[in-house]
């Protein structure tokens, strides 16, 4: 029996989140209200900065697990992650307890935040992992894209690793979609087929939420 991550957990991380993005940066925040307001659902986050996953958590209407990186989870910060609700992954494997606790949170009715790219990069989603589809079509989960913008901008003065304090960062949710056919297949061609779908969906989406921020 895995043990699915705590909700009640990721409403505190949201909390913290609140307080953090809202006191160091100026998040705008546009299209929340398309979030389903219960029932499952996958945020697929554009993702070129480091700020981009908790400014997510912070913004979003709902309690968000993340699927994060194994390689986060050092020190202090392993039993804060766990304790807020996120999902620890090995990305070099198939981490199956991962892919457990990430299915059990949308069978509990929760929100699962995905990068679907697997790693930083230009947030552009050029390269979208299967991971993404098999959640999806696995689940019955629709997708909200979300683009994160103005996180990997002009560096900040302080810390060069993080964008300039209280600078604008713009966080535009899309309108949810259904990745799979209908059909319910789980074959490979109908995960490649979803991640082409989705491709697209996201792709269209990030051209949208440029033209709306003027980014």
């Amino acid at each position: 029996m895995t043990d699915v991550p705590s909700m009640r957990g990721a409403e505190v991380g949201r909390r913290i989140g609140v307080g953090l993005m809202y006191g160091l940066w100026k998040p705008r925040v546009l299209g929340s209200w398309r979030v389903p307001a219960s029932g499952p659902v996958i945020l697929a986050v554009s993702h070129s900065h480091n700020i981009d996953g908790p400014m997510v958590m912070g913004v979003a209407p709902r309690p968000t697990h993340f699927l994060i990186k194994k390689e986060a989870f050092v020190g202090p910060l392993d039993p804060f992650l766990t304790g807020i609700g996120q999902v620890k992954v090995d990305r070099h494997s198939t981490d199956r307890t991962a892919i457990a606790r990430a299915l059990g949170v949308l069978e509990q009715g929760g929100v699962l935040g995905i990068f679907p790219e697997g790693t930083r990069g230009e947030g552009d989603f050029a390269s979208i992992r299967a991971g993404l589809a098999y959640f999806a079509v696995r689940s019955g989960a629709p997708i909200v894209p979300v683009a994160v913008l103005g996180s990997s901008g002009r560096p900040g003065r302080l810390i060069k690793a993080l964008p300039p304090l209280r600078s604008r960062v713009d966080v535009v949710f899309g309108d949810p979609f259904d990745a799979g056919d209908g059909s319910g297949r789980r074959t490979r061609k109908a995960l490649d087929e979803a991640t082409a779908r989705i491709q697209k969906q996201l792709t269209a989406h990030l051209e949208n939420a440029r033209r709306l921020t003027g980014r």
